[in-house]
């Protein structure tokens, strides 16, 4: 089953992080913006995957992201 988590960008120095507010913990850090988001996707499925092995459950998405032009 394929699920959508919203996951925030923000640039870090000379590198970018990325995290999962639906997540705790789940961070990541890259080189690029493509990087990150690549990095941030191993990161969720990771945590995911622990979340199983621990028989937890899957948290639901909840966030969601929106742009506002001021």
């Amino acid at each position: 089953m394929n699920q959508s988590f919203a996951v925030v960008i923000e640039p870090a120095g000379e590198n970018f992080s990325a995290y999962v507010p639906d997540l705790p913990g789940c961070v990541a850090t890259a080189a690029t913006r493509e990087a990150v988001l690549q990095e941030i996707r191993s990161a969720i499925r990771f945590h995911l995957d622990g979340l199983q092995q621990d028989a937890a459950p899957h948290p639901r998405a909840h966030a969601s992201v929106a742009t506002v032009v001021v």
